[in-house]
């Protein structure tokens, strides 16, 4: 049995726009791993970076519990984890080197570990985790249970999926994934609830709390990173979702729900019974999800609302169909269309997620983008600029054009990082007049041709 101190990088401190927000969640998939660490009785502290001050009280709780292992397992349900963020990139390396520096050894885990894994070696990482790591680490844990002080490279040895520190080979960015067990319900009790009640309460007046019932997506638009999943959908049983939901009702008791998943759902049946299964235990929570717009059906849309859904966010990324299928997205533009529509129908309210700057894309392509939210009119809007995730197809295409800056230092950072048609400022300027749109109707500045 080991003492474990699991930890993660995302401090929502040094991430201003999503501080102003003010709409911070557990990291779930970290409280994932901690429970199945807990199942396997190892001894289990938890470092929640997302509220905390800074790395300073990650150094308070590293001395207090004087763990044997300190597992830095970001949480892959958080969109932003997918990216590097430079600010929480170095929070990792500066928590990893005091580890290192208490005795602990070292294991890194997540989006960016898997993409830079010299990174974190450098930092002081023992081993660095491929992927979601769930099999790689069990056998880890035992190696490290059976002999706390076997060097990195013999720690490693014949584990696949795994980096270790002083090897000379660093295996390609993505490998494929290894079978993935399920994983246990969240540790909730290692986490502070009432502080995220306290954060949510104050800002908005409601609480909410995360689930997810799937993990990955099985769709391959060129833009979009695997770093975790690879091409797999692993979806929970209607059942085991729904009576998750109703214990965190009955035990936290939420007033909304967000489920993380790439893709909710996916079939009108299991939603279906998902609605029905929280029927019979007395009834669920309102949610919200994430759902591409060629799976939204008359049927399905009805299911949403009959299991309680409130709002959905779709991926439409552009109004321009050139544009979609350079990204190699699977959609139509009346798709799009067509799903608001449906849900609408059925009251619920839509966004849209909406992507500016991608290869090839033109004035043209960015008024079709304005036409689209004109005539689907979502309820509301999230809009980023193209960013070139490492392992995608379209990093490949732009990683000549790159140059020092490969990634943004927040979520607001927005800098175009190849040689886009527009420079930065154009596409800022594009964003606010969007955002400007749906809150207000046309923008003038976005009428003019």
């Amino acid at each position: 049995m080991l003492s474990v101190l699991v930890a993660h990088s995302y401090f929502l401190r040094f991430d201003e726009k999503q501080r102003r927000r003010a709409k911070p969640y557990p990291p779930l998939a970290t409280l994932q791993v901690a429970a199945m660490l807990r199942e396997a009785e190892h001894r289990v502290a938890l470092f929640d970076a997302m509220l905390a001050d800074g790395v300073g009280d990650y150094d308070a709780v590293l001395a207090e519990t004087r763990p044997q292992l300190v597992l830095f397992y970001e949480d892959n349900y958080n969109f932003l984890s997918k990216m590097c963020l430079g600010k929480m990139r170095r929070a990792a390396c500066e928590m990893i080197t005091s580890a290192k520096r208490s005795g602990a050894r070292v294991i890194a885990a997540g989006s960016d570990a898997s993409d830079a894994p010299g990174e974190y070696l450098r930092a002081g990482a023992d081993v660095v985790l491929r992927g979601e790591g769930l099999p790689a680490l069990v056998a880890l844990m035992s190696r490290l249970d059976s002999e706390p002080s076997l060097a990195a490279s013999e720690l490693a040895a014949g584990v696949p999926a795994v980096v270790a520190a002083g090897s000379t080979q660093v295996p390609a960015s993505r490998t494929p994934p290894l079978p993935i067990p399920e994983l246990p319900p969240p540790a909730w009790d290692l986490v502070d609830v009432e502080r995220y009640r306290s954060v949510w309460l104050n800002a908005h007046g409601y609480f909410s709390l995360n689930m997810a019932a799937s993990r990955g997506c099985s769709f391959r638009c060129d833009w979009c990173a695997k770093p975790i999943w690879g091409n797999r959908y692993l979806q929970r049983s209607a059942a085991e979702t729904a009576e998750e939901m109703l214990l965190v009702k009955r035990r936290y008791a939420p007033d909304h729900v967000w489920f993380a998943d790439d893709i909710f759902g996916f079939r009108a049946d299991w939603v279906t019974a998902f609605g029905d299964a929280l029927d019979a235990g007395g009834g669920g929570v309102p949610f919200t999800i994430q759902l591409r717009a060629d799976l939204v059906s008359r049927r399905m849309a009805q299911a949403l609302r009959g299991a309680g859904c409130r709002e959905v966010w779709i991926g439409a990324e552009s109004g321009s169909q050139k544009i979609l299928d350079a990204m190699n997205k699977g959609t139509r533009v009346a798709e799009i269309v067509a799903a608001r529509d449906l849900l609408r129908a059925e009251r619920i309210r839509v966004g849209f997620f909406l992507q500016l700057g991608y290869l090839g894309e033109d004035l043209d392509d960015i008024l079709a983008t304005r036409d689209l939210v004109a005539r689907a009119q979502p309820d509301d809007v999230g809009i980023s600029v193209a960013y070139p995730l490492p392992g995608t197809k379209f990093y490949e295409l732009v990683k000549g054009q790159l140059g020092d800056k490969r990634h943004w230092q927040d979520s607001d950072d927005l800098d175009m990082m190849f040689f886009g048609t527009y420079r930065t400022e154009f596409y800022r300027l594009v964003r606010d007049l969007l955002h400007d749109h749906v809150s207000h109707g046309v923008s003038p500045a976005l009428q003019r041709r």
